[in-house]
């Protein structure tokens, strides 16, 4: 329970007054969180379209599974590198600026390109905003519960092999406070087509440990939950250790210490003008300085510009050319994976089936990122 001592406790003295009217504009809010209006303190530097980055900042753990011929191993492989990326995905803005930040709200279009470079060689990122807004879906009660919207695929080409990864449910608490940060809660599923199903357990604190950011994931053959192969259980943004199904312990990981491998990015007067840093360059300049209403001014600029062009391409009867991305009426692959996990596409809240390009990533002219 918080005291009114308590409230606000995070928040500078001269931001008081834009938190309390924020906290009073979303105590009945239930909606679409990309158009939840949040105070310029809380505001990021970094457009949501960087987010992808936090996948692969451990490149060794993502391409670990294709070099291991047991299907089994490969699955606890695959969970073992989806665990270690949440810590970054989820944490490390709370770590690096003291409390979560409401990102940037990507346009359509926007890019974000770069690459990584380590002992298991290159590892490239492309990530593209395939609509005008994120689908998650946002609802407050002193927290704020996010449901997001969509899946990832990963395909590992050399055993033809696919899984289906569910995304976890959030929320983020420490609103009153002024001190945002987002805790993870219910199930998510990692789903093979060699035949193993991935379950992991989220708990804000775990009714056994008492730890933040618990967790308890099993790996089983498909349909099969009490054969348990694998499991994995610690704290996402600390250590988690892996066991076999009797119990031996095979390995302990440390988020805390492992290291990311840095993102190389190409220089901003280098960038496509549609690059998420050299788009939002003023924007996030004005945010660091604390130029509350070059902030707005400069943000303006751009949500008009996505306007006027929006309404031009319907006047036109012609949409927005994705550069990477193509729609795509079906997909048998998440179609086979989802059905034992009861998932569905929700191509109505995501403007359809996307899938990366190959050839439209062949004839695309961009920079390409320079040590």
């Amino acid at each position: 329970m918080s005291s009114s001592k308590d409230e606000g406790a995070g928040v500078a003295p001269q931001n008081k007054g834009s938190w309390s009217s924020f906290l009073k504009s979303i105590a009945s809010f239930n909606g679409d969180l990309s158009s939840m209006t949040a105070p310029p303190f809380i505001l990021s530097t970094t457009s949501l379209v960087e987010y992808s980055a936090y996948w692969t900042e451990h490149p060794s753990l993502f391409v670990a599974p294709a070099s291991e011929p047991d299907p089994a191993k490969r699955a606890v492989l695959v969970l073992k590198w989806f665990l270690s990326t949440l810590k970054q995905q989820y944490s490390s803005r709370n770590e690096k600026l003291g409390s979560e930040k409401k990102p940037l709200n990507p346009f359509l279009g926007e890019l974000f390109l770069g690459k990584w470079e380590d002992s298991v060689g290159t590892t490239h990122l492309v990530s593209e905003q395939l609509q005008g807004y994120n689908a998650q879906k946002a609802s407050f009660s002193r927290t704020i519960h996010v449901k997001q919207i969509g899946h990832a695929l990963l395909h590992l080409s050399k055993y033809n092999e696919d899984y289906l990864i569910t995304l976890p449910s959030l929320h983020i608490e420490g609103l009153i406070y002024g001190s945002p940060f987002v805790e993870l809660n219910k199930a998510t599923y990692i789903q093979s087509s060699s035949g193993y199903t991935a379950k992991i357990d989220y708990s804000g604190k775990g009714w056994l440990s008492g730890k933040k950011n618990s967790f308890t994931a099993t790996l089983y053959p498909q349909g099969k939950e009490r054969d348990i192969l694998y499991e994995i259980s610690g704290q996402w943004t600390d250590s988690f250790t892996i066991r076999d199904g009797k119990k031996h312990e095979i390995e302990t990981y440390s988020a805390k210490n492992q290291k990311v491998t840095p993102l190389i990015v190409a220089p901003l007067d280098h960038q496509d003008p549609y690059e998420t840093r050299r788009a939002w360059h003023a924007v996030a300049d004005a945010i660091s300085r604390g130029d509350m209403d070059k902030t707005s001014l400069e943000k303006s600029k751009i949500e008009n510009s996505q306007r006027d062009m929006r309404k031009k391409e319907q006047a036109e009867g012609r949409e927005w050319e994705r550069r990477f991305f193509t729609r795509v009426p079906n997909d048998p692959v998440f179609d086979r994976l989802a059905a034992p996990l009861g998932e569905r596409s929700e191509t109505e809240k995501t403007g359809g089936i996307w899938r990366f390009d190959v050839g439209k990533a062949e004839r695309v002219n961009v920079a390409t990122p320079q040590q």
